[in-house]
């Protein structure tokens, strides 16, 4: 057999009151318990030493010794025990002879008939209580002997019935009762009114949908790739989920603690402690690219601030990528109208009988673009350099800007370690370069001047542009993000030079500015290489030990000339390449 379930309030109010309730009911019963039984012990007592006082009293009256007397004690002593009775407050007061015959009784009919109860300690002359069961029920009661001259003429007996006790205990009990009651009352009142108020600040969601809506959220924390951190009133962390750790680079306990405290750069605390709400703003951190939103969280008053972090530093390089595709259809368009130019002008040629003249037009194209090629490639031979140079060179041109790799440069292919990847490199390299070009663009003689070699385990590049140079109060600022000494564009400026920076930094190399030699600005960068064995393997294909070109004036393998002239449209310039 299944016992009904007993129906479980759902509201946290309901649950409070019950608990209340249950509560105030158990203490209430216990005091009430431990009153009744210890006030049934005082009273009784109190009954006791009350009736043993009527008795001591109505023994000691010289009436009662001179009614004892005579020939019908009962004609004396029945009023006069029924006045005392009356008087004192008592259930009954019997006056008997020693051997226990009634003289008294408030029956009347029970006059001359035996005492109920014990007289052998009251004959011997000693007076005693008892709880007895006589004729008018359960009672206490007391028994004193009437004494004259050592002799017993009497007995008195005074007695409180326990029913009459029990009824002043109740009398006692039933203001406790009445005290639970209202307590009770009071109870409900104030639940209620911290129901409505807890209500209105949880939008009116019990202990359930919050235990539920609690799970979710600590499943959401972790779920989310984004970083999220949430700011209390004061500015300190009050959470973090694993994606803000994992980007901000944080592995200690944060909560509680100020953002300020966590060993972040300058702009992204300026932007975490804004009282301002940040939208799509773009930070650096030592490794990564971040985009900040902070929303400030308000209800009346201002309760904290959360900011959702995205990475994207992989996204800022594909932007890149794609922009260089564009640049490349649209260069690819000028070369097929200049191509298109040069056929039209070779096939014109043939027509007018020149055709020797035409075969020498279009060889000294094709001379001119191999020359380029074999240069570069003669000069840095490490595929990923050399394809950035013509790609650079290529753009420089349609800038009007001369892009000359230095007859100092020289580095082998295969030289770089494989932690510098093609994407770092392209990253240093091809914004140093844009910004030399956005700098000597427009100058008379512009010209970019690349110089890249190795030197004492460590790859040294060189940019240095034909520009206005760079102020030398300002020599730390332009490497910061946002700094720029030109108009923003759609895609902002100032986060070329700090994402070079942060690139050198994160293989533990350097980057610094110098005065250039044709009074522009110079940015070199050292980024170490890993030390070459004393005793290297030979050369498979030779048996020689290969030497690599290092340091200025090396000589490159196929004659590099000084200057490098621009031949064909490449990729424009990469995304945010402009300090």
């Amino acid at each position: 057999m299944r016992l009904p379930r007993v129906p479980r309030p759902r509201s946290l109010a309901g649950q409070l009151f019950g608990m209340q309730a249950v509560l105030i009911a158990v203490l209430v019963a216990g005091y009430a318990l431990f009153t009744y039984v210890g006030d049934r012990g005082q009273a009784e007592e109190a009954a006791g030493r009350q009736a043993m006082a009527v008795a001591r009293s109505v023994a000691d009256a010289p009436s009662v010794h001179a009614a004892i007397g005579t020939a019908h004690p009962t004609e004396e002593l029945q009023p006069y025990s029924l006045r005392v009775q009356r008087d004192t407050e008592v259930d009954f007061v019997t006056i008997m002879d020693p051997h226990g015959i009634r003289w008294t009784h408030p029956d009347e009919k029970l006059i001359g008939k035996h005492f109920l109860g014990t007289i052998g300690p009251a004959l011997s002359g000693d007076s005693f209580t008892e709880t007895y069961t006589g004729s008018l029920g359960p009672s206490v009661r007391a028994v004193t002997p009437i004494r004259v001259d050592g002799r017993t003429i009497g007995l008195v007996s005074a007695g409180i019935k326990v029913e009459a006790i029990t009824r002043r205990v109740q009398n006692q009990v039933t203001p406790l009762v009445g005290v639970a009651t209202g307590a009770l009352l009071l109870g409900a009142v104030g639940t209620y009114v911290i129901n409505a108020r807890l209500r209105r600040s949880t939008h009116g969601m019990n202990a359930a949908e919050l235990s539920r809506m609690h799970d979710y959220h600590q499943a959401a924390l972790h779920a989310v790739r984004e970083g999220l951190l949430m700011l209390d009133g004061q500015f300190r962390v009050a959470l973090m989920n694993d994606g803000g750790r994992e980007l901000l680079g944080v592995t200690d306990a944060v909560v509680g603690r100020s953002p300020a405290d966590l060993g972040l750069p300058a702009a992204l605390t300026g932007a975490l402690l804004s009282a301002e709400p940040r939208v799509d703003e773009v930070h650096l951190t030592d490794t990564r690219v971040l985009v900040v939103n902070t929303s400030p969280v308000s209800g009346g008053e201002r309760r904290g601030t959360v900011v959702t972090l995205r990475d994207v530093t992989e996204l800022q390089s594909l932007t890149g990528e794609l922009d260089s595709e564009r640049g490349f259809t649209q260069a690819l368009r000028s070369q097929a109208h200049e191509a298109a130019n040069r056929l039209h002008t070779v096939v014109s040629l043939i027509e007018l009988g020149r055709a020797e003249e035409a075969v020498e037009f279009a060889t000294a194209e094709l001379e001119l673009a191999q020359t380029l090629t074999d240069e570069v490639v003669s000069a840095v031979s490490e595929p990923v350099l050399a394809a950035l140079l013509l790609g650079k060179a290529a753009q420089a041109n349609e800038r009007g800007v001369e892009l000359v790799v230095s007859e100092d440069s020289g580095i082998d292919d295969g030289l770089l370690p494989a932690s510098l990847t093609p994407r770092d490199l392209v990253t240093v390299l091809g914004n140093l370069i844009d910004n030399a070009m956005d700098a000597a663009q427009g100058t008379i003689g512009a010209r970019v001047t690349v110089t890249a070699f190795t030197e004492e385990a460590a790859l040294v590049l060189r940019v240095a542009d034909t520009g206005s140079g760079v102020d030398p109060a300002h020599t730390e600022r332009v490497f910061q993000h946002g700094w720029s000494t030109k108009p923003s564009g759609p895609g902002g400026r100032g986060i070329g030079l700090a994402l070079a920076r942060q690139t050198v930094n994160r293989h533990a190399g350097t980057l610094a500015l110098h005065e250039g030699a044709d009074g522009g600005a110079e940015f070199e960068v050292r980024l170490p290489l890993p030390t070459p064995p004393d005793n290297p393997d030979p050369d498979p294909a030779s048996g020689r030990t290969p030497v690599p070109r290092s340091g200025p004036g090396s000589a490159p393998d196929a004659g590099a000339a000084p200057g490098v002239p621009a031949a064909r449209p490449s990729a424009p310039v990469l995304p945010g390449g402009s300090a």
